[in-house]
């Protein structure tokens, strides 16, 4: 049986037109809505991405604190002085921080002189870690050889922690006492360093992996298969300077300019 339309011709066209109008205007409307969601997203991610720069630089800005630190004896404490106060003072070993401000570039850094006794120094380091800038680890270097087992094993401790806290802090590691005659130099230093801390990574690896199912890569100081070296703690910055602030001599004066110039970059 033929079902007749229930609309004339005419209207059957008008009605065909109709629905024809009806889709069109509904797919312009959903472009229209599409291109509104695209400028509402871009507009979402713009601000995020600003939250997010903000909330970095005033974290950045935070951390003004710049940690001096090493073994009992290296020279830290009046290395201190001399950078805030530029004199000499007699120095003894310290069981409490000390601190100062230090104006560079205009710029305010707080200097922390963290004690070098091994019972206490993880304390004040813990402490003051979070507030951050920049880390000074002081070396004797009339000593760095009879002591090198335990420089190179707290600068690794050190090194672990700020890699595996992705603080990617700059380090100036600063070979002092160049005044004295007995004095390693910083290359020779630290090529001592990097043979040292080699043997001490496989033994760290080794006492990981015994503990663990396997060694976190976020403590692997240096790259896999190759022999350690500085140049391979990217991101973190390591820097090597001389400096010999125990001379009282006034016609003499202490050579501090790298660590100045070092301070100025990190500020």
């Amino acid at each position: 049986m033929k079902i007749e339309s229930l609309y004339p011709p005419h209207k059957a066209n008008m009605a065909d037109k109709k629905d024809s109008t009806f889709k069109d205007e509904f797919l312009s409307n959903i472009n229209i809505d599409e291109n509104l969601i695209s400028i509402i997203v871009a507009v979402v991610v713009i601000f995020i991405t600003l939250g997010i720069f903000f909330l970095w630089r005033r974290k950045k800005l935070s951390r003004r604190s710049v940690l001096v630190m090493g073994l009992c004896d290296s020279g830290k404490t009046l290395l201190f002085t001399r950078l805030l106060q530029n004199k000499f003072v007699l120095t003894y070993t310290s069981m409490k921080e000390n601190t100062g401000d230090f104006i560079s570039n205009k710029r305010s850094l707080k200097i922390v002189d963290i004690p070098g006794h091994e019972r206490i120094r993880a304390k004040f380091y813990d402490q003051y870690k979070l507030s951050a800038r920049g880390i000074i680890y002081v070396i004797d270097g009339v000593t760095i050889q009879k002591e090198l087992r335990d420089v190179a094993e707290f600068l690794y401790t050190l090194m672990t922690d700020l890699n595996s806290i992705s603080y990617n802090l700059p380090v100036a590691i600063v070979c002092n006492k160049q005044d004295q005659t007995m004095a390693k130099g910083s290359t020779v230093i630290r090529s001592l360093l990097e043979k040292e801390m080699n043997m001490l990574r496989v033994t760290k690896t080794s006492q990981l992996q015994s503990t663990l199912d396997g060694s976190d890569k976020n403590t692997f100081l240096g790259k896999k298969d190759k022999d350690f070296s500085f140049d391979h703690l990217y991101p973190l910055k390591v820097e090597f300077m001389e400096t010999c602030a125990m001379n009282k001599n006034a016609d003499n004066p202490p050579d501090l300019e790298s660590v100045m110039s070092w301070l100025a970059k990190v500020a």
